[in-house]
């Protein structure tokens, strides 16, 4: 009787140190995603190749790749600035819109892997508790 015991408490530690580590893990992609949400235009590892921190950034960004594209149909072509400007604020807008949404994907999964987290280890601590208890 002593030994299911003995396996049920390994079991019962076993899944609260693996809610404890998972915890730790979700809390720290939260933590990034909220500075994330806090400045999207400047986030890490979002896709995009041009600088939408500003419009002179992305108006070099723009001529640099005119001038290095020899591929283009029309070699040099760049744009007026009120072409550039409608570019750059449709741009700014779009990388926005798809960082916010990955942003809140992140908040909404990491949040509910928290809550799950919480109450494995809640249920699973109360349960091994009780078994030694009860082998006492």
């Amino acid at each position: 009787m002593e030994k299911r015991y003995r396996i049920a408490q390994v079991y019962g530690y076993i899944v609260c140190l693996v809610a404890v580590i998972a915890f730790l893990i979700s809390l720290a992609s939260l933590v990034g995603a909220v500075f994330t949400l806090s400045d999207p235009l400047h986030a890490r590892g979002i896709d995009g190749r041009l600088d939408l921190t500003s419009f002179e950034a992305y108006k070099m960004d723009i001529l640099t790749s005119a001038r290095a594209d020899p591929q283009s149909s029309t070699p040099g072509y760049v744009p007026e600035d009120q072409t550039l400007r409608r570019m750059f604020e449709a741009a700014k807008a779009d990388r926005l819109q798809s960082v916010k949404l990955q942003t809140y994907r992140s908040l909404a999964v990491n949040g509910l892997l928290i809550l799950v987290c919480i109450a494995l280890f809640t249920t699973h601590w109360i349960w091994v508790r009780r078994l030694g208890r009860a082998e006492a």
